[in-house]
């Protein structure tokens, strides 16, 4: 009996529906450097949560990763600067380090540092919640966002260089130039500031002159701890698109 042959078109077309059902659970993150230097990407899990890439890893100008996280990720991350790392991935970076090492491997990035926060659903809800925070301060602009946009999805981003306009205050600097701006609660290092203590709510932590600077120069970050809910975005999305230096 002659065997059945399938017709070359057939063929094609299984092929390429065939990634749709073989599709893990989960969502893609694609991390893209557009900066015109080279980065190192930090990545830290929420407790109870893998840490992909060991924690951090290299991109080059131009470069991208891809990232695959289970349901109900939960982390953030970063961007580095000025790495120095040995053969054994030992050394320091000049914003954003964790702990000398290339891989953080669960130390999160010492401030400042632009961070990008997500919750990819959980038990009570299936959305995905994102935002760009500037409680740490400030050291690369990056945005977040779904791929092909999405009802409803927002995007998270501070695409505005903060340091050019850093108050002298606030300004981290090394070899002359200005490498972050810091947080007030990283200046100050007062409960005030730092919305602690008595200060540990909404009513009794204000917006200070900074965080009040920082909102109207990037509007879609937080600024402080207790911002307004518009900093905070809500998505269903499978491939979230993350990029540190976005085009304006």
């Amino acid at each position: 009996m002659a065997k059945m042959q399938i017709p070359s078109y057939l063929l094609l077309i299984l092929l390429s529906i065939f990634p749709v059902f073989t599709k893990t659970n989960g969502s893609q993150l694609i991390i893209v450097n557009n900066c015109q230097e080279q980065i190192w990407p930090g990545i830290l899990g929420s407790a109870g949560q893998i840490t992909p890439k060991d924690g951090g890893f290299h991109l080059a100008s131009g470069e991208e990763a891809v990232i695959d996280v289970p349901d109900k990720w939960s982390g953030r991350i970063w961007g580095r600067q000025n790495c120095r790392f040995d053969a054994n991935g030992k050394g320091s970076c000049d914003t954003g380090d964790c702990g000398g090492t290339l891989h953080c491997q669960g130390i999160g990035g010492a401030p400042p540092a632009t961070v990008v926060e997500m919750t990819l659903g959980s038990s009570f809800s299936p959305l995905h919640f994102y935002d760009v925070s500037l409680v740490d301060g400030f050291n690369l602009p990056v945005s977040m966002k779904p791929v092909g946009g999405g009802i409803g999805c927002g995007i998270a981003e501070c695409e505005v260089d903060l340091n050019v306009c850093c108050p002298s205050a606030l300004e981290v600097r090394i070899g002359g130039r200005v490498m972050g701006c810091k947080s007030a609660c990283l200046a100050m290092q007062s409960a005030k500031y730092c919305c602690t203590g008595e200060y540990a709510n909404p009513k009794t932590c204000k917006p200070t002159l900074f965080a009040n600077l920082f909102k109207a120069i990037c509007p879609k970050a937080y600024s402080y701890a207790f911002d307004d809910s518009s900093s905070l975005n809500k998505c269903r999305a499978s491939r979230y698109v993350i990029t540190f230096c976005p085009p304006k």
